[in-house]
């Protein structure tokens, strides 16, 4: 079953409302509101070899893994719309925590159903999200997202954005559901929420383009679930714009860091490391996503962590100091930290360089000066147990990736 709202999301020039301000300082505003979530799940699932709602996607079931989402983003109110095999469908929305809705008609097509969910959504719910049981993969700071920007904004409804196009799950006002239970022209879905005065909220998640419609989709989920934890550079990128609000020069020392890690990680990689590259980009590219509030590197991790990202949460936390042992296998972690430390806003000018400029600042402070010559003396040895692994120095593995140097 398609699902998709594919339809142009408004430009910058459009929307003069940017988002930049951090999911956990806004996330309890949105509290203040009571949201709730309809997920149809009736259709025949004619296109898989298996029953779509129950098959099992990682260590949940797909219904499973969108009510997961939900839940994580404290939607109070979750209502899975039956049809198809209503019975075992509403038994999984039952064991899972959520409400089971029977549409009847659910032949007619996904429309009925999502009008059957929303015709049942309590008299307290202030905003309700459509997520089809076909897009499981959505992570669940889309949903926080919205749910933060539905608190300053007037909009009948937010639509999340990827790469200049809408997605699932929009999120409804509430008083709007009886216009949408009363459209009658074309597209269903679609077509009723295409009519309202929606606005575009962008998100750092390409899954809410993701439709499991067939075989080959639920293998290819399969895939994306394995990475699911880690965000892929674009998603970073986002992050650091519309979640963060990082300036352009933040953003191109981001960048630069990133670049030197990369290098080094395929330095390493060439030789057996086996470090990932894709995690070491993304992770490099935020390692600054706090910088200006008290011991930012420890703040952006506890932003990470909110946002449903451990393995990242812990190198961006780690990023400004680390001890690694001698007999300690080189990490994505330690990756990260020495490319910060070789790189001053977007050029490399080398850990020596980095260090003097700290004593520098810190002249006259005598423990100041301690701590800057200790964090320079651990970073000298992971300096020390790159080169020794990648078989060459640092400066030249930057150069050849085309890093200014001075």
């Amino acid at each position: 079953m398609t699902t998709g709202l594919d339809i142009p999301a408004a430009t910058s020039e459009d929307r003069p409302y940017l988002h930049n301000m951090s999911t956990s300082r806004v996330h309890g505003e949105s509290m203040k509101h009571c949201f709730a979530a309809v997920i149809p799940a009736a259709g025949l699932s004619s296109r898989l070899p298996a029953f779509k709602p129950l098959l099992p996607l990682g260590d949940a079931s797909t219904l499973g893994r969108v009510v997961r989402a939900c839940r994580q983003a404290k939607i109070r109110e979750i209502i899975v719309v039956t049809g198809h095999r209503a019975a075992e469908v509403g038994a999984e929305a039952v064991r899972l925590g959520a409400r089971a809705v029977h549409n009847p008609d659910f032949l007619r097509g996904m429309f009925s159903s999502v009008c059957a969910g929303l015709a049942a959504v309590s008299g307290d719910a202030q905003g309700v999200f459509v997520h089809p049981v076909d897009i499981p993969l959505v992570r669940s700071h889309v949903h926080m997202r919205l749910t933060d920007r539905f608190a300053s904004s007037p909009a009948p409804v937010l639509f999340p954005t990827y790469g200049g196009r809408r997605g699932h799950p929009p999120l409804l006002r509430a008083a709007m559901i009886p216009e949408v239970l009363a459209w009658d022209g074309d597209g269903g879905l679609c077509g009723a929420l295409t009519a309202l005065d929606g606005e575009d909220v962008e998100v750092a998640c390409a899954q809410i383009h993701f439709d499991m419609d067939d075989d080959a989709a639920y293998f290819k989920a399969l895939g994306l679930l394995a990475r699911l934890d880690v965000p892929g550079p674009d998603e970073a990128r986002i992050m650091l714009t519309s979640y963060f609000g990082v300036p352009p020069r933040g953003r191109a020392h981001a960048e630069a860091v990133a670049r030197a890690a990369v290098a080094l990680a395929r330095a390493l990689n060439r030789l057996g490391a086996g470090l990932d590259v894709r995690l070491v980009e993304s992770a490099a590219l935020l390692h600054d996503l706090a910088k200006g509030r008290p011991q930012h590197e420890a703040e952006g991790g506890r932003e990470l962590l909110r946002l449903g990202f451990p393995i990242l949460a812990d190198i961006v936390a780690c990023h400004r100091d680390t001890n690694l042992g001698e007999t300690d296998p080189l990490t994505e972690k330690e990756i990260v930290y020495l490319a910060d430390k070789l790189v001053r806003c977007d050029r490399f000018v080398g850990l020596e360089a980095r260090f003097r400029e700290k004593l520098d600042m810190f002249e006259g402070d005598a423990a100041a000066q301690t701590a800057i010559r200790g964090r320079r003396q651990r970073a000298r040895g992971v300096l020390a147990r790159v080169e020794r692994e990648a078989g060459m120095d640092a400066a030249a593995i930057l150069s050849l990736a085309g890093m200014v140097v001075g």
